[in-house]
């Protein structure tokens, strides 16, 4: 049989484990104060007896039995607490102040016995008593005993009370659950609403802020936050899907537009068949070169930097600056390097190979001859590792410097040069991707009519764990 959706919540069987908790360690709580009251109470009651009976019994050793029994009738006439049967050889009483004088009891054997009494109005009660039993050198035997009834009755009380507030307990603590429970299952239930919500389409839905500070909060918030991150990326998938359709629309139609060109020429004699092809292969290869970037900026995006591991950055700089140094000098550049030894970070080294060749490939693109372009890789005082790329280019306007980094955004002075308007995006994307960001600044300024040029830094992290040996 499935049991009802309150005994199936977390809180309240959490609940009802800590009560039965509780329950059983109050019940040994309880068993202990009872009876350690109880053998206190017997102790010191079994040591008052034991006074009064090295009192009478050295009456008897000094004065005799007639002092012993004068003794025991005065006692008994003031009322005292003790109870006495004083029995002579035979077993006959010779005095006493109880009715119900216990049978067997053995000599020098402490003795729990019912003191059959009556209260003030008059009803019957048997009361808790103990005594022992004392033999005498002339054969008698004296016992004496003491009425505890009082105390048994106090420990009653006590334990009644002890049990009154353990139901007591059990009756707040099993509504406290409910109260509990009930709030705890309307938290998750907005929270399962917004769930549904999302699975059913729903990407504005948000997960409701109580302000309690609880994890219950901190679960919400971290929901709400993946889902604008979510919604973030699917209105970036879905801009990138336009901006996609938008952009390659114009190499689409100067595709179509050479290809038909070649297949007039070809058609009229002017050209062959084999130029054609390969107008429309390097219109291809531009697009296919556009597609391969978006996935490489939506891998990382969704994924973070892919295999990472801690390498020395110098050595990567370095490549690239070699790599990079007949380039610039064919284009009639002033290419230098400037880099750092020991810069350790933690990333996937291709994707930064390919970062730092678009900062520089940009950079030698956009700088008119006899410019000059400067690759720099260092430590910052903060730890950071840079790297930078300043050339002394026309530059980017301040106001267009946070657009640059978005996709396919080309400024009104690059259009002449080729490209696709998303080697920043990837650069940004792989920062993003390390934990780092990219920063845009002015170059050295206007000098002899060039400028004001642009300084590009990607700016990573240091690596916080140590390389690993390699096989």
């Amino acid at each position: 049989m499935k049991l009802p959706s309150l005994f199936r919540r977390t809180p309240f069987r959490l609940t009802l484990l800590f009560l039965a908790l509780f329950v059983a360690t109050a019940s040994a709580v309880l068993a202990y104060v009872y009876f350690a009251s109880a053998s206190e109470a017997r102790t010191r009651a079994e040591a008052s007896v034991q006074g009064e009976v090295d009192s009478l019994t050295a009456i008897y050793r000094t004065r005799g039995r007639d002092a012993l029994n004068q003794a025991l009738v005065e006692r008994a006439i003031r009322n005292g607490p003790y109870l006495y049967v004083f029995k002579d050889a035979e077993g006959r009483i010779i005095t006493a102040n109880i009715t119900d004088v216990p049978d067997g009891v053995q000599p020098g054997q402490w003795e729990s016995f019912r003191l059959t009494d009556t209260d003030e109005d008059g009803r019957v009660r048997r009361r808790q008593s103990i005594g022992v039993n004392t033999p005498l050198s002339g054969g008698e035997h004296l016992f004496v005993g003491e009425d505890i009834g009082d105390i048994e009755a106090y420990l009653a009380r006590l334990t009644q009370a002890l049990w009154g507030a353990m139901v007591m307990v059990l009756v707040l603590g099993v509504g406290g659950g409910l109260w509990i429970s009930r709030g705890v299952e309307r938290a998750m239930a907005g929270l399962n609403r917004v769930v549904t919500a999302v699975q059913e389409g729903d990407l504005k839905a948000r997960a409701p802020i109580r302000h309690s500070g609880d994890e219950l909060d901190e679960l919400a918030e971290g929901l709400n936050g993946m889902l604008d991150r979510l919604e973030g990326s699917m209105a970036s998938i879905r801009h990138a899907g336009d901006a996609i359709a938008h952009d390659l629309r114009t190499p689409l139609n100067r595709m179509k537009a050479k290809m038909e060109v070649a297949l007039i020429d070809a058609e009229a004699g002017r050209t062959s068949g084999v130029e054609a092809l390969g107008v429309a292969l390097d219109e291809a290869d531009a697009l296919l070169k556009t597609f391969n970037t978006v996935l490489a900026i939506a891998r990382l995006q969704a994924g973070g930097s892919p295999e990472p591991k801690v390498f020395d950055a110098a050595d990567l700089a370095a490549d690239m600056a070699e790599l990079y140094e007949p380039a610039g000098e064919d284009k009639g550049l002033e290419f230098a390097a400037e880099i750092e030894k020991g810069l350790m970070i933690d990333g996937n080294q291709p994707f930064l190979a390919q970062a730092l060749a678009n900062l520089i490939d940009n950079a030698i693109k956009y700088t008119p001859e006899g410019g000059a372009v400067m690759f720099r890789a260092r430590r910052r005082s903060s730890g950071d590792v840079e790297f930078s790329v300043t050339d002394n280019g026309p530059g980017v306007p301040d106001g267009d410097r946070e657009r640059v980094l978005q996709r396919f955004v080309r400024l009104d002075n690059s259009r002449t040069e080729p490209g696709s308007g998303l080697g920043l995006s990837l650069v940004t994307a792989v920062a993003e991707a390390h934990g780092g960001r990219i920063q845009l600044d002015e170059g050295p300024g206007v000098f002899d009519g060039r400028g004001p040029g642009l300084r590009v830094a990607l700016i990573l992290p240091a690596a916080t764990r140590a390389p690993e040996a390699e096989a």
